[in-house]
């Protein structure tokens, strides 16, 4: 299996021009998370996962821009939380996400629907009309996730609409449109992600070639931190069979994987 973990560079020009409230309500990284974010990257690097952030990409547009352009036929798999990241979802990328319970689970076109009631090319559009707290973006006043997903579902994506609203049956949701479509317009700009890889990082493949496990290193950074569950899962010294540590997040297949970081 071959992956990253990619980083935020913090906010992106373009979005700060196009609302310079974008993400204003976050608070601070607490300095205790803030003193583990260099275990985490040595951590990860110990494990042999690339480490990628790009100038004026967010981690989420550097995701899109690499499972966008991985060579055809190769599956991938993005390790997040992210409700932005499911404009990304198609038959070849899915995610995996956190689980209430522990753990993780899967989430394709089907559990999109499932909990947005869209496919995953209306996300754009429907997080443009509700907008998203999370990041400070306010969406059409009145205009919740039902009306949305409906909306979208009876009309189509927004460029079907956006010129001809007397399509819209509801008089009271047309006017309420009619009076936002600005908002609507900048906040797709807003959500939807970049997708060009960074002339850099061309060719994927070279990017996401995972390194063999440092395991003398991955153990040293456990015992200095304490971390005794994962020491109970390593090999033993001096030489071992490699544990299958991540056997939610890989299987041994022709599939390339992504998992989110961010930093603020």
């Amino acid at each position: 299996t071959t992956g990253a973990m990619l980083f935020d560079c913090g906010k992106v020009d373009f979005r700060m021009e196009l609302a310079p409230d974008y993400k204003a309500n976050r608070a601070e990284m607490p300095d205790e998370l803030r003193q583990q974010i260099p275990i985490i990257r040595e951590m990860a690097a110990a494990f042999g996962w690339p480490l990628l952030q790009e100038p004026n990409y967010e981690a989420d547009d550097l995701i899109a821009a690499f499972a966008r352009n991985v060579p055809a036929g190769r599956r991938v798999r993005i390790v997040s939380s992210d409700k932005d990241l499911t404009q990304l979802i198609t038959p070849e990328i899915t995610m995996l996400s956190p689980a209430p319970k522990g753990g993780f689970e899967e989430r394709g076109e089907a559990q999109v629907r499932d909990k947005y009631f869209v496919n995953p090319e209306r996300m754009v559009d429907y997080l443009a009309l509700i907008g998203d707290s999370s990041d400070n973006i306010p969406g059409v006043p009145g205009v919740g996730p039902k009306t949305a997903a409906q909306l979208l579902n009876t009309y189509g994506a927004f460029t079907e609409w956006e010129n001809d609203l007397a399509r819209i049956e509801n008089p009271k949701l047309r006017e309420k449109l009619e009076t936002n479509l600005d908002v609507i317009r900048r906040n797709r700009k807003l959500v939807a992600l970049l997708d060009k890889l960074p002339e850099r990082m061309a060719p994927v493949e070279d990017q996401l070639k995972r390194n063999t496990p440092d395991w003398v290193e991955i153990r040293r950074i456990c015992e200095q931190m304490e971390l005794r569950s994962i020491l109970k899962e390593l090999p033993a010294p001096p030489e071992s069979e490699e544990p299958d540590l991540f056997s939610q997040v890989e299987e041994k297949s022709d599939s390339a994987e992504m998992v989110q970081g961010e930093l603020f």
